[in-house]
């Protein structure tokens, strides 16, 4: 896509995903405009449910890159549709297991990158390089990406939250497919994913969205489970949120599927 996409250019009078996801979490970089269509969501979903929602994903988040760093033995690391910075970042809780651990986070968002630049000053073997999830040539290209990982050696492709903001005509299942491409065997897989299965009414709430820099798309369980078939999935496979190998900080346990969002951790063989 080009560079001229509203998202690689700050404009803080249109809503950015990015900041609304940060107004969720209940951070401090966000706008007006990202407050009002933010509020917009969480009215239009029962009490509650938006902003727990987004907390369950950055749990998930959390557990998935500890499963890798500490069972999988993995050491790299690649956010695409990082964020903006938040506690527990992919790197904080990879180096905490294994300060060999390198990473590369990756956002289009203007905002997203001069907060991470900031945050990953003096961390070693650490980049943020600023890339469109649709070009996955670029990011696997991109200079600073190739001096931080070895596509010799197994890497972890975070995409969690992120692919719901592909159509499918952008076919989500051909960026997976370039991302994994040049990596070994033993490369891994993370994916969370927005869903109405569980609560209908997210189909109209997700409308926000295309009045923002990003338009979000819903997928039922059968289309997510599509864009990984053929990659075996770690245990237990693709579930709610908060099914992902739970901690006792996971929460909704007896409620799910109010996640709205399933998740999967893939292995390529």
């Amino acid at each position: 896509m080009s560079s001229t996409r509203p998202s690689d250019v700050f404009r803080p009078d249109i809503p950015s995903p990015a900041r609304m996801y940060d107004y969720y979490l209940g951070g401090r970089d966000h706008y007006p405009a990202d407050r009002e269509a933010a509020e917009k969501v969480i009215a239009a979903m029962p009490k509650g449910l938006v902003r727990g929602a987004a907390r369950q994903n950055r749990r998930f988040l959390g557990r998935a890159v500890r499963y890798l760093a500490a069972e999988a033995g993995i050491r790299q690391f690649l956010d695409i549709g990082a964020g903006l910075p938040t506690m527990g970042s992919v790197h904080e809780i990879a180096k905490d297991i294994a300060p060999e651990s390198r990473i590369v986070y990756v956002d289009n968002d203007p905002t997203v990158i001069a907060h991470g630049r900031e945050m990953l000053q003096g961390v070693d073997q650490t980049a943020i390089v600023q890339h469109d999830l649709r070009e996955p040539e670029k990011i696997l290209g991109d200079e600073w990406l190739r001096r931080t990982l070895d596509f010799d050696r197994p890497v972890a492709v975070l995409l969690v939250a992120i692919l719901h903001f592909l159509s499918d005509e952008e076919d989500p299942r051909r960026v997976i497919d370039t991302l994994l491409a040049p990596l070994p065997s033993g490369s891994h897989l993370v994916v969370s994913h927005a869903t109405a299965d569980s609560f209908p009414e997210l189909d109209e709430a997700i409308q926000v969205y295309r009045k923002a820099t990003e338009t979000a798309y819903n997928r039922t369980r059968e289309e997510v489970a599509a864009l990984l078939e053929g990659l075996p999935l770690v245990e237990p496979g693709l579930v709610w949120l908060p099914q992902w190998r739970p901690d006792a900080d996971t929460g909704l346990v007896n409620d799910p599927g109010r996640s709205v969002c399933y998740a999967a951790v893939a292995r390529k063989p």
